[in-house]
């Protein structure tokens, strides 16, 4: 009779001893987006024992180009949610834990805790930080992996006094340096390519078969197919971590006050007068916009400044609610007086709370 594992269980240098190992390990995903998706796929295809999911957002639209574990009408669900129950029909013989939540410094540790191996599978630095401290904390190992554009990053850190985080990126960069998925797109096969490298690094470091990436960055270019190592020099300041920072948001020179998408519904319903500016690009503006509302993509918001209507409140809309902020910003660094908002979660936050509420097209 056929093992669900015997095409692996074949393989020279893996064998029996190895796919118990995996049976036995628990692994932390954090994320289930592009990266986490192949990761979670790949990692319960081949057994692993205990697979958690951290991850509070819901599926929209604009994802599924790369996250190919949802499908269309599932969007506005729970990722996590979906992806259980998607994960257990691939394979029922392993144990899945959803965590419905972002990351954040008081829940950190108390998930982390029970974990062999944690995978960075999220977009933003601010989460990226809170994880290598907490397993720097904890002592666990983490295998990491980043995109912008056409470029990626894999490495393994905190594994068997190897480098941190910390040790390739000391600090985090300013907001308005920040790229993202939304800010610099993202062709949806290559966080595909970089998950499952991840996940063939979570499995080198659970069995202990060939060499992890501990002590070495690799860096790939998809479009021309070339990629290098960077050697890291472990530095034991950044090994020693003893408590969690209060917050992990990026530092900026302003606040800037923030609007939920109920909130500006209820603004627009009682007639207040304001300019609503949505910084996205023209490509994004199309598929779904608020009615009235004035494109000024982010990448020419400075220059076009002065040729807004004075002296009226502005909500800045993007998709996501970073370039809103990084809008809002620069609005307020123009005009220190002026009333300016950020809509909170951008219009996949309209889209899963207001869905065809005063969307034009």
């Amino acid at each position: 009779m056929d093992n669900r594992y015997s095409r692996q269980l074949q393989l020279p240098g893996f064998g029996p001893e190895a796919q118990q190992k995996l049976q036995e390990a628990r692994v932390l995903v954090v994320g289930a987006g592009g990266l986490g998706v192949p990761v979670l796929q790949y990692l319960a295809g081949m057994g692993v024992g205990t697979l958690g999911i951290v991850d509070g957002d819901t599926i929209s639209l604009t994802n599924l180009h790369r996250q190919v574990l949802y499908s269309t009408n599932e969007v506005g669900q729970l990722k996590v949610e979906v992806a259980v129950q998607k994960l257990a029909a691939l394979n029922p013989e392993i144990r899945l834990l959803p965590y419905p939540t972002h990351l954040t410094p008081q829940n950190a540790l108390v998930i982390l805790e029970s974990y062999d191996l944690v995978i960075d599978a999220t977009d933003n630095f601010s989460a990226r930080y809170l994880i290598n401290d907490a397993c720097v904390q904890l002592h666990k190992p983490f295998v990491y992996g980043a995109l912008h554009q056409f470029e990626g990053q894999v490495s393994v850190f905190n594994f068997q006094g190897g480098p941190t985080y910390r040790c390739l990126y000391p600090t985090p960069p300013s907001a308005q340096e920040i790229p993202d998925c939304n800010t610099g797109g993202v062709l949806g096969v290559v966080p595909g390519l970089i998950g499952l490298q991840q996940a063939l690094e979570a499995v080198k470091v659970l069995t202990g078969i060939g060499k992890s990436l501990s002590g070495y960055l690799l860096v790939r270019d998809y479009l021309n197919q070339s990629q290098y190592k960077i050697k890291l020099k472990a530095r034991p300041e950044n090994q020693k971590i003893t408590s969690l920072q209060g917050s992990y948001e990026v530092d900026s020179c302003f606040k800037v006050p923030e609007v939920s998408a109920e909130e500006l519904y209820g603004w627009v319903q009682e007639g207040r007068k304001m300019l609503l500016l949505d910084v996205r690009e023209q490509e994004e503006y199309v598929t779904g916009h608020l009615q009235k509302a004035l494109l000024t993509p982010l990448s020419v918001l400075k220059n076009q400044l002065e040729h807004l209507p004075q002296h009226l409140p502005i909500v800045t809309i993007c998709q996501k609610g970073s370039r809103s902020q990084k809008a809002a910003q620069l609005l307020l660094e123009q005009d220190g007086k002026a009333e300016v908002y950020s809509l909170t979660g951008g219009m996949e936050a309209w889209h899963t709370h207001l869905p065809n509420k005063l969307v034009a097209k």
